[in-house]
């Protein structure tokens, strides 16, 4: 079992960054052949994406996961929370995904198909499944969540914040954000329509970071916190 985790973190980490990485380089064409001038804030853009990322957060912890597997080391409280926010950001990211945007082209560029399906499917199940079933898990207080929920409130006021004072080269607009549903511009009701999103969002996110804390203390767990 902890061999199989171990190859499935190392596949799994390598299909991600070299999703995110052909994501790039179609989005970098993309924006060429538009005459895209500000290449860098083009990228900066790119990896202002939630889903860009959790996903390369999701990278390095199971990277990091497969080497502590190997030495057989049980997750540390740090280790154990990396592992439950990135699970909770995935999770989210695959459930808002294709649930409102399947379908809608994103202001990244053209869409890299198989890409687009490791970031928000493959990925996605995966962390679920590593976390429910790869040896090393610890249990975690219910408390936490206040912690996993630190980086989404982050990043959407980051979002907020930003959007108006982007240029964005790609479509013409005086304004750049990740996604329809953070957009006032574009929103039905403007900032109110985006507040109601973000706080169903920020409710999904704590309903599922309550999921997988739980799941941390099923009678598989070897000690609490």
């Amino acid at each position: 079992m902890r061999s199989l985790f171990v190859a499935l973190r190392a596949l799994v980490a390598t299909a991600v960054v070299a999703a995110i990485a052909g994501q790039l380089a179609t989005s970098a064409g993309f924006w060429q052949a538009r005459g895209v001038g500000n290449i860098t804030s083009n990228v900066v853009n790119f990896f202002s994406f939630f889903t860009v990322e959790s996903n390369a957060a999701s990278a390095v912890v199971l990277a990091v996961g497969a080497v502590r597997l190997l030495r057989r080391r049980q997750d540390s409280v740090a280790f154990g929370m990396a592992r439950a926010s990135v699970t909770t950001y995935m999770v989210v990211t695959g459930i808002v995904y294709n649930i409102l945007l399947r379908g809608v082209e994103l202001p990244q560029g053209s869409t890299l198909g198989w890409s687009n399906e490791v970031l928000h499917v493959v990925a996605p199940l995966y962390l679920l499944v590593d976390w429910v079933f790869a040896p090393g898990r610890i249990p975690l207080r219910p408390g936490r969540i206040a912690t996993i929920l630190v980086f989404p409130i982050v990043w959407v006021v980051y979002s907020l914040v930003r959007g108006p004072f982007v240029v964005d080269e790609v479509y013409g607009n005086d304004f750049w954000y990740p996604y329809p549903f953070l957009n006032p511009e574009t929103s039905a009701g403007g900032y109110l329509s985006v507040s109601a999103y973000v706080v169903l969002i920020a409710a999904v996110i704590a309903l599922v970071a309550a999921g997988v804390l739980w799941m941390s203390r099923r009678p598989t767990t070897t000690r609490r916190l």
